[in-house]
């Protein structure tokens, strides 16, 4: 007697009828079998097809194949395992957040090895390490690290796969569970991992030295170290010709200065530094003003607020929905605003500038900390003016500094740890100028182009 067992949904249920149950109902194949070892053995010698085969150690580790989209065969004391998982998932499409112009057009998707397949598609290398780590005491969720042998350092694999061994969830169902767990810093809100939903740059991020991480059900890839410059870069930088790449990353740094310092600097000046504005522009602003019942820190900071409201309303409704309250709230709202003398006019376009400018952003985990920090300058320079933003732009520049990534400086290669090889941080630097990896992270294949 053999008794096949498998859950519904997990296992494809024609792969099932035709590899498992249809050979087990065929007489001449298991004619000879005259006990339950015979029947085992008839089954390992190609009884029954699939890509897996396995003999089970437990009747634990007969549980556990079954959620993993294995059936189950069951003769005398033995367990046999097929794997005949289902394939219905999504199919792989165009990146939705990483938008692509001259890049790859397909993104990774919620199953692991479709995702591992776009990454060999790639790179077509016997150096491309892959090491399979499962993940949650629950969720039972497989993962797998990547990397390049020789060219990623030998620690990073190895911590790499220290950390993932030391999270102590229920399950990993989230991104927020390994941006926390595989921190060097927690508590810090910028970024300390690169987000990538691109098969392209997974792959370039691995050929520069990186680690990289793949989640059973998360369609994101994670790389690591992260330094700072490299959430102001995109694939597209490196699709294009380096003069318009350069004046765009130049672009995302200004954006980034005046996305976290405009409001600040508005509120530092007009509140204790008049004299510091071109005397029409400050005359102007004294005009816009004269009517407007509140201070100007606190338009600035009812503004800001407001635009974090309009833009959650806008990412939790529907599509439509959210692109009319978005139009209402900008439009109707903020002129309403500005002609009930509630709010002045150069308040709305110092807010505005500002949040523009924060879109520009590649990273949304980048342009979230940015946010933060903006409220923050905006109440120092409230409270000490030009000197207070002073004082907090060099507390952030010591909290920046003091990031690490896999032990390697956050702030890399600006601090000098990087070298002068390392590719253009503030602008693109030419393709024959790209010779060699970050010293900091290759494992001692240093050139890229010979």
């Amino acid at each position: 007697m053999v008794y096949v067992c498998w859950i519904d949904g997990v296992v494809s249920g024609a792969d099932s009828a035709e590899q498992v149950i249809k050979p087990l109902t065929d007489p001449a194949r298991f004619s000879r079998a005259r006990t339950p070892e015979d029947v085992a053995n008839i089954l390992f010698a190609g009884g029954v097809y699939g890509p897996s085969m396995k003999k089970a150690a437990s009747l634990d580790a007969l549980a556990d194949a079954l959620t993993y989209g294995h059936c189950a065969l069951l003769v005398g004391g033995t367990g046999v395992t097929v794997q005949v998982k289902t394939d219905q998932h999504r199919s792989v499409q165009e990146p939705t957040v990483e938008k692509s112009v001259k890049g790859g057009k397909d993104a990774f998707v919620e199953v692991m090895r479709v995702n591992t397949g776009l990454v060999r598609s790639r790179l077509h290398t016997p150096k491309l390490k892959l090491a399979q780590i499962t993940l949650g005491r629950k969720s039972r969720s497989k993962a797998a690290v990547m990397w390049l042998e020789g060219v990623a350092a030998p620690d990073l694999p190895e911590r790499m796969l220290a950390r993932l061994e030391a999270l102590d969830v229920d399950g990993v169902i989230l991104p927020d569970v390994l941006d926390s767990g595989l921190a060097d810093m927690p508590r810090s809100p910028f970024p300390q991992l690169i987000h990538t939903e691109r098969p392209d740059k997974f792959a370039s991020l691995l050929l520069e030295g990186r680690v990289g991480v793949l989640v059973e059900g998360i369609p994101v890839g994670f790389v690591a170290p992260a330094f700072l410059p490299e959430f102001l870069k995109t694939t597209e930088d490196a699709a294009q010709h380096y003069w318009p790449a350069s004046v765009i990353r130049a672009l995302r740094w200004m954006s980034l200065a005046l996305t976290l310092l405009l409001p600040a600097f508005y509120v530092a000046v007009a509140t204790y530094h008049p004299e510091m504005l071109p005397t029409t522009l400050l005359l102007s602003v004294i005009e816009s003003k004269q009517s407007v019942p509140f201070s100007t820190a606190v338009e600035i900071l009812g503004l800001l607020l407001s635009f974090e409201l309009l833009q959650e309303a806008g990412l939790r409704l529907p599509n439509p929905v959210g692109q009319t309250v978005s139009i209402i709230g900008a439009l109707i709202v903020g002129q309403s605003a500005v002609e009930a003398k509630v709010v002045s006019p150069i308040a709305v376009i110092v807010v505005a500038v500002a949040g523009i400018a924060g879109y520009t952003m590649p990273s949304q985990d980048l342009g979230a900390a940015l946010r933060i920090f903006r409220f923050a300058l905006v109440l120092a320079a409230t409270v000490a003016g030009m000197f207070g933003i002073i004082m907090g732009a060099v507390l952030l520049i010591w909290h920046l500094c003091s990031l690490e990534s896999f032990g390697r400086a956050y702030m890399t290669p600006i601090s000098g740890g990087g070298g002068g090889n390392t590719g253009g941080t503030f602008t693109r630097h030419p393709p024959w100028r790209h010779i060699y990896r970050d010293p900091t992270i290759n494992g001692g294949d240093i050139r890229r182009r010979k």
